[in-house]
């Protein structure tokens, strides 16, 4: 049996079991994943050294996602997923009790802080938005559902990269200090010690974030995300939307806890 292992807030995380006999099925899977909001297109070549496959069985991967109307090519060379994949993500949305639960304290936390909030969950090396509801003042912060970050990166990213248990976070210091400096290891300490993680441009110019643990049992690691202009958030507000953030956390926790009894 693979082991579970414990995060810090209690919930348990099992490593993926590879299952036998899949290779194929794995890698054109894998082909699939290897699109995102920041590699919307790619040629064969590309996904090939993604995927770690020849080019020639990428091809037959290609045809075969090709033949189910899940990819088309574009500009010369190049392919990109098509709309029937849509279905599949709001299916997902849909299937998500988290999301479910957490949308009334989500609502009521942009209502009163007046700004967006989101909630991220943690998939592999990412954080994955799973909902957002946006405020009604000007400038808003669009980050839809689905985009996703790496871990360690902005303050989704690193709240959920500070849960990791210490055996994975350890393990993925290396790379993350290497491409953002060694001040990001302070941060995550800070992030951990304190039970909240800020963020002010790293992903988009002039907008400042926090985020904070939703502490569940045996559930993925989720935080619950504010951001909004840094220009209209004063100091004094951070700490206070800090704050309200970690009450409203709370909330979602007391509802997941009811809803699993």
């Amino acid at each position: 049996m693979t082991p579970a292992v414990s995060t810090v807030d209690g919930s348990a995380t099992t490593s993926p079991r590879r299952t036998p006999g899949a290779s194929s099925s794995r890698k054109v899977l894998q082909l699939l994943l290897a699109f995102s909001e920041r590699r919307w297109e790619a040629s064969v070549a590309e996904l090939a050294a993604t995927i770690g496959t020849p080019v020639a069985t990428t091809y037959r991967y290609v045809a075969l996602l090709k033949e189910l109307q899940l990819l088309e090519e574009g500009r010369a060379g190049h392919y990109h997923l098509t709309s029937q994949v849509m279905p599949l993500a709001r299916a997902a949305q849909l299937a998500n009790d988290m999301v479910r639960l957490a949308r009334p304290s989500m609502e009521s936390a942009a209502r009163e802080l007046g700004e967006t909030v989101m909630l991220f969950q943690r998939f592999g090396d990412s954080a994955v938005c799973a909902d957002r509801v946006e405020c009604d003042r000007a400038m808003r912060f669009t980050f839809e559902p689905g985009h996703s970050l790496p871990l360690g990166v902005g303050a989704s990213g690193k709240m959920l990269l500070a849960l990791l248990p210490e055996i994975e976070r350890e393990r993925r210091w290396a790379s993350i200090v290497e491409q953002r400096g060694a001040a990001v290891r302070d941060e995550l300490k800070q992030a951990l010690e304190n039970r909240y993680a800020v963020s002010s441009g790293e992903l988009d110019e002039g907008v400042w974030a926090c985020s904070v643990p939703v502490q569940t049992i045996g559930r993925r690691p989720t935080v619950l995300t504010m951001a909004g202009p840094a220009a209209r958030i004063s100091e004094e507000t951070r700490h206070t939307a800090i704050t309200a953030l970690q009450e409203y956390a709370i909330r979602i926790q007391r509802a997941i806890a009811a809803y699993s009894l």
